[in-house]
């Protein structure tokens, strides 16, 4: 850990969410510059992306590509489910937690049968529950599961859930939501037997808001022609459309293409994923023993043996009295910004660990938080 300024006042907020994250001021400086959205310059970027995206994926161009899709990530999840289960196809959504469960509203307004396995949102899905849905229900022909779980941070396996499915049915489709993970978390997608993995740009790759990626086999897009519900959502359509001109079907999110790319150029300069998960590991430990010291006490997930994730930690409240209203506001004025938790059972609130932020950010944050319960 490197030596802090204890005098140091931070002269932006320090965002410790989730997402959207604190970005860097020369992927930020990126946006500067205008481009039209069928600019030869910038179909360049468009090309760079998904060429970079298959790089860190350790993926391969014959066997796999990029689909980029404007808006939030939801938007990218929405894309992959109506446009790829086919009209008679079912889909077995396994939930642990608010992302797992907005999968079903959306196959709910489309609707595509589904069997809906909810968990408790601090226990992972594993492998052995997924095997046993597919064989109490053989008429499954897609999986979808969330990597990372940011209601509470509950991490689930899917690599070994992957292999679990392609063992009991190679034909089975998985799409795994890897939004808050994706690029802080190493995942090996070709040996997951992942079929489409949805990320966002304003997570781990640290950049800003506007669109998400679906880093897909080119087989099972294939696969999926003709069955799309949507017309701007439609996943194939796109991918034809960036294949064949480069271009997005409508207006691209121009300036944040632009910051992503300079943002996997970050990435990779950093060391790569592992480099960045090594960081975000470091992060997490430091926060989660210091708000210990506070009383704060991480509400524990089912890890399955594996590490703590390190992307988000949810936190009990100390006392039956405490006011988190309170404690945040007086931290938003501090220029630090946690989130509130999301759990349906309890109250809890949540620190994030990615994005931008320094040492310095981290120690400034604790002894906020040390004041701020002084003042309380």
């Amino acid at each position: 850990m490197a030596l802090t300024n204890t005098s140091y006042v931070p002269t932006h907020d320090i965002l410790l969410t989730p997402g959207p994250i604190s970005c860097r001021d020369d992927i930020k400086q990126q946006m500067m510059v205008d481009y039209g959205s069928r600019d030869k310059r910038f179909l360049g970027i468009v090309g760079d992306v998904r060429r970079k995206l298959l790089a860190i994926s350790n993926t391969s161009p014959d066997t796999h590509t990029t689909v980029l899709m404007q808006g939030c990530g939801t938007m990218g999840i929405e894309s992959v489910i109506s446009s790829v289960v086919p009209h008679d196809g079912v889909v077995a959504v396994f939930s642990n937690g608010s992302y797992g469960r907005r999968v079903v509203d959306i196959t709910d307004v489309y609707q595509i049968k589904t069997h809906h396995i909810r968990l408790p949102e601090n226990k992972q899905v594993t492998p052995a529950l997924v095997r046993d849905t597919l064989v109490m229900y053989p008429e499954i022909t897609h999986v979808h599961v969330v990597h990372h779980e940011t209601t509470t941070g509950t991490l689930n396996p899917v690599y070994d859930i992957g292999t679990t499915i392609h063992v009991h049915n190679p034909n089975i489709c998985f799409s795994v939501d890897a939004m808050s993970s994706y690029g802080g978390i190493p995942l090996d997608i070709v040996g997951a037997e992942i079929d489409f993995l949805v990320g966002s740009a304003n997570k781990c790759i640290e950049s800003v808001p506007g669109f998400s990626y679906i880093i897909a086999r080119r087989e099972s897009l294939e696969r999926a022609r003709g069955n799309a519900r949507t017309m701007a959502l439609d996943l194939v359509a796109q991918w034809d459309s960036l294949e064949q001109s480069g271009q997005f079907r409508f207006t691209p999110p121009t300036h944040s293409l632009v910051a992503f790319n300079h943002a996997i150029d970050v990435l990779v300069e950093e060391g790569g994923i592992e480099a960045r998960y090594k960081r975000y590991v470091e992060y997490n430990t430091y926060m989660r023993d210091e708000m210990g010291k506070m009383g704060f006490m991480p509400y524990e997930v089912d890890v399955g043996g594996e590490a703590v994730p390190p992307i988000i930690t949810s936190y009990r409240y100390p006392t039956d009295t405490f006011d988190f209203e309170k404690f945040y506001m007086i931290l938003v004025e501090r220029k630090v910004v946690i989130y509130p938790g999301k759990m349906t059972t309890e109250l809890l609130f949540r620190v994030g660990n990615i994005g931008a932020i320094t040492w310095d950010d981290l120690k400034y944050t604790i002894r906020s938080m040390k004041e701020v319960m002084d003042v309380m």
